[in-house]
């Protein structure tokens, strides 16, 4: 009880100063608003951005490894694209051989490749800049394809390389406006195709990534009657064998071990040759998403640091005022047997009251901006967000009214009594 009275007390102290020097206050509490308003703005937008960019890398799959000419180390300072280039391409034979070899580390093994710019017609619609992708059966496996209509390929379809496909939601809407597009047909570098199913649409999305709704997917073999796949890693379309990881091999290192082995014995490759493949995980991707994002972070902290500095000095400014017009009673509270502690938290309290009317008032700005309407890049301001914000103002009022506060609870109360 005595703790919530004192609690009370200080709260009725901090009120009735803020009211006494309300245009003061205010402008001395502008430079934690604008503070706080800085660093949750800049970290709700790269929150924002980082989770856009990520849901946009989605086609590369969660747990998947991926056997490729190319590192995804792009990082280098001299990234010998070159000497990459030469490499062999990943062919059917190794896909075949990965699938028969490969232990229970993996939940599917699939081959796929794509090209892009296509032209898809069905009589006078047509649509351009499609990416035409021939995929095996445990593609599925290995990717998200969330499908909206009709279903996906069966085993048979696929070796008998029929010519079927499941298309994306721009796709569907642009050739067949007037109604379903299940059960149509359209046509793709002459041959025709049975629409079976249609991809969910992902909309608009942050960086231009492969997109489902512009992807039209068909069984490889169909794929090969039309692009010629690259047997020496410089002509043709190369593919590429994506092994799916199981949920709970969290870093993937048994499986990429025994896939390096493999293909190195599929390849032939000498003890000592360097390996004439890739393999590539998302976490690459991610991990160069995160330090840009990191970066971004910190300008955000050194920006709105800056404005913290300059509102802590002026919230340290109200409590010394605050200390030498509140002297008399100061000494008057002493005088009746008030603790030095007791009045070292009411002024403490103050400053941090202070400073959370401020940090809350640059969350609030926050907050309206989260309300304009966004296509591409929706802002959401997070609980942690929030949290952190409300979390740095308490800090800076400590520190701003540490000095002040020390100074009030120390006076002598004869003289704090006497002064005017």
């Amino acid at each position: 009880m005595k703790a919530l009275r004192l609690t009370l007390e200080s709260f009725r102290f901090a009120w009735q100063a803020l009211k006494a020097n309300l245009l003061r206050t205010i402008l001395s509490l502008l430079g934690v608003t604008v503070g706080i308003f800085a660093i949750i703005a800049v970290l709700t937008v790269v929150d924002s951005l980082e989770a856009n960019v990520r849901q946009s890398m989605s086609f590369v799959g969660d747990k998947v490894i991926y056997v490729m000419k190319m590192p995804w180390t792009f990082d280098q300072p001299d990234y010998p694209w070159w000497r990459y280039f030469q490499r062999p391409a990943p062919t059917v034979r190794e896909f075949r051989e990965l699938q028969r070899m490969l232990s229970d580390n993996q939940k599917g093994v699939a081959l796929y490749a794509a090209t892009g710019g296509n032209t898809l017609r069905m009589g006078s619609n047509s649509m351009e800049g499609c990416a035409l992708m021939g995929v095996s059966f445990e593609y599925r496996t290995v990717s998200d394809l969330p499908i909206a209509e009709g279903r996906y390929f069966t085993q048979q379809e696929i070796d008998a390389a029929r010519n079927v496909a499941i298309v994306g939601a721009d796709i569907a809407t642009n050739l067949f406006p007037n109604g379903s597009a299940l059960g149509k047909q359209f046509k793709a570098k002459g041959l025709s195709f049975t629409i079976i199913g249609v991809v969910k649409k992902e909309g608009k999305k942050i960086i231009d990534t492969p997109s489902n709704d512009t992807n039209c997917i068909i069984p490889f073999g169909s794929f090969t009657k039309m692009f010629a796949l690259s047997t020496n890693g410089f002509t043709g379309v190369t593919p590429t064998i994506a092994v799916k990881g199981r949920e709970e091999d969290t870093g993937l290192l048994d499986l990429e071990y025994e896939m390096k082995g493999l293909l190195r014995n599929i390849r032939t490759l000498k003890p000592r040759e360097e390996d004439n493949f890739a393999l590539n995980r998302p976490e690459m991707l991610t991990n160069m998403v995160g330090k840009l994002f990191s970066v971004i972070g910190l300008a955000g902290w050194v920006i709105g640091g800056f404005a913290m500095v300059v509102g802590g000095f002026g919230i340290a400014n109200i409590m010394f005022v605050s200390v030498k017009e509140r002297t008399n009673i100061i000494g008057i509270q002493k005088s009746l047997g008030a603790k030095n502690y007791f009045i070292l938290f009411q002024f403490l309290f103050e400053a941090v009251f202070l400073c959370l009317l401020g940090g809350a008032a640059g969350i609030f700005l926050v907050w309206l901006i989260t309300l304009i309407p966004q296509d591409a890049m929706p802002l959401t301001l997070s609980a942690w967000n929030i949290t952190l914000g409300l979390t740095v103002s308490v800090v800076i009022g400590m520190l701003a009214g540490i000095i002040p506060a020390v100074l009030a609870a120390n006076l002598d109360p004869v003289i704090a009594i006497r002064s005017k």
